[in-house]
């Protein structure tokens, strides 16, 4: 359990729906809702003041979508950790979420154990998806090796090592270790990767290795 709550700002445009999950989530100690918002521009602009943990919005939203809003906040408000609650299932809506800069995302559907366990995931610095949206992104995996599709940027064997082991979320500490290298150098690839592909978080380079089959490659090839 958590020492200090976790502070939470989540948005919906739907009431009721915010209310039932506030209500849930106010009945741990480690948790902490700070803040609310009902459209995907007061949710930017709370993140932006409040610079909660976590954030929990929905896709669909007015005024700005959860996509919109997800670019924004990775862009200004990188610390903040983007959970996904939505009640869309399809590949397109998960790669387009992940590739916004969400590090999780789960339905509405889900039990409510597993909001509590993406939180604290997403808290820890580690992507969490629900076994739907898992399994959705293995099939985009699985598509992308039977294509055979190649990398369509020139990366080092370096650089794809460091990729893997990001997905597999080694910290720049802990892939320093693997592949024997100083935790600057480790930094140093990274920030030239995110350049190369044109990603501006770590979810970028995630859907990055997804859709180009990278991740799904050994750390040796």
């Amino acid at each position: 359990m958590q020492k200090v709550p976790i502070r939470i700002v989540m948005a919906d445009d739907h009431a009721v729906f915010r209310a039932g999950l506030r209500t849930f989530l106010s009945k741990f100690s480690d948790f902490k809702v700070v803040g609310e918002a009902n459209n995907g521009d007061d949710l930017v602009d709370l993140v932006h003041s409040l610079a909660p943990d976590v954030v929990i919005t929905d896709i669909d939203m007015p005024r700005r979508s959860g996509i919109d809003a997800a670019m924004a906040i990775s862009r200004n408000n990188p610390s903040s950790r983007i959970l996904i609650l939505s009640v869309h299932a399809t590949e397109q809506h998960i790669t387009n979420m992940v590739d916004a800069g969400a590090l999780g995302y789960i339905l509405k559907s889900s039990d409510v154990e597993e909001i509590i366990e993406a939180i604290h995931t997403l808290y820890q610095h580690k992507p969490y998806f629900c076994k739907v949206t898992t399994e959705k992104l293995t099939n985009i995996i699985t598509r992308q090796i039977k294509g055979g599709v190649k990398d369509p940027v020139q990366l080092s064997l370096r650089e794809k090592q460091i990729i893997q082991l990001i997905c597999a979320e080694y910290t720049s500490k802990a892939i320093a270790y693997t592949l024997h290298l100083s935790k600057r150098t480790v930094e140093g690839h990274r920030t030239r990767i995110m350049d190369k592909i044109g990603a501006k978080s770590v979810a970028g380079i995630i859907t990055y290795a997804l859709e180009n089959g990278i991740y799904a490659r050994s750390i040796t090839d």
